[in-house]
């Protein structure tokens, strides 16, 4: 198949090294503008542009994917299909209508759950115990087109919105490939979404989302901070100076408020939350790097009593 490529983080990446390698012609390659970060502001490719160009592949970056002369340029290549992996720009009708097999988006989850831009990490938070990853045949909406294939994935009980990002990431890949040869066949059958199975939408995460509300049940909290990781992180205070909080494990609570230390030893600390308690296992001071709680106690004199926050 001619094919376009549309993807833009480190997420997209795999499943643009399994077109190449099932032998599709890939005739394009769409990503997101360069950006200038860090202090001396030095622009950065993006995943997606440094995987295409050590692959020589053609590279477009548009400010918005609805500009006439970038909907001529994808007319002019002539695709068969484009594929989309988290590219983060809504695609026109236009667009759409450009393939014979249409956009084929590779989605990180099971549709029609957890729409939206960010449904690895707010599977963990919520507890699903099944992630997975859909083909779906894009439409105007977002994340509402005819489901095409589904592969599920079981989540650890460590597992972390990094860890789940890596598994889905590949598995899309793989996912995409079979659903490309199902296209060309004629033999999958599109599935159209139930939307009153949508449930929350997985909206953007901001590092606002990381502040910990310790009056929240222990287990709501060792998810966020789980899925949270390892980024935008979930964080609380501590001798005013932020503290990220990266393992924690659910144990009893006791007699306090929450958010205050029930108790210290060699491994690490207890927190009271507003149903059970949290023992941090590993954390990081602002300025320092991440370490065990043991670690952390061995250089900080915190004692049972105090409150963090």
């Amino acid at each position: 198949m001619r094919v376009v490529f549309m993807g833009t983080p480190d997420f997209s990446v795999p499943t643009l090294e399994c077109i190449i390698e099932a032998g599709h012609e890939v005739v394009g390659v769409v990503t997101q503008p360069d950006k200038a970060k860090g202090r001396g502001k030095k622009v950065v490719y993006t995943p997606v542009k440094e995987k295409a160009l050590e692959h020589g592949l053609t590279v477009y970056q548009p400010r918005r994917a609805r500009e006439p002369e970038f909907i001529e340029q994808m007319r002019a290549l002539n695709p068969d299909v484009m594929v989309v992996v988290a590219f983060g720009q809504i695609l026109p009708k236009e667009l759409l209508d450009i393939p014979k097999y249409g956009c084929v988006n590779v989605h990180a989850s099971l549709l029609p759950k957890y729409r939206g831009a960010a449904p690895i990490q707010w599977a963990v938070i919520r507890g699903e115990k099944v992630s997975g990853v859909t083909t779906m045949q894009m439409d105007v909406g977002l994340d509402t087109g005819d489901m095409l294939l589904k592969a599920e994935v079981p989540l650890a009980e460590d597992e972390t919105g990094g860890s789940l990002h890596d598994k889905l990431s590949v598995l899309g890949g793989d996912l995409l490939i079979e659903t490309l040869k199902g296209l060309e066949a004629g033999t999958i059958v599109p599935e159209k979404q139930d939307d009153s199975q949508s449930g929350e939408y997985a909206r953007m995460l901001d590092k606002s989302l990381g502040k910990i509300d310790f009056s929240m049940r222990a287990e709501e909290i060792e998810r966020l901070i789980r899925g949270l990781n390892p980024w935008p992180s979930a964080y609380t205070s501590y001798n005013n100076k932020t503290m990220k909080l990266w393992k924690a494990r659910v144990v009893p609570g006791g007699e306090a408020v929450p958010g205050q230390v029930l108790a210290v030893d060699k491994k690490g600390f207890t927190v009271q939350t507003g149903d059970g308690a949290l023992q941090i296992l590993e954390l990081q001071m602002e300025g320092k790097k991440r370490m065990d709680a043991g670690a952390f106690l061995r250089g900080c004199p915190l004692t049972a009593g105090e409150i963090l926050g």
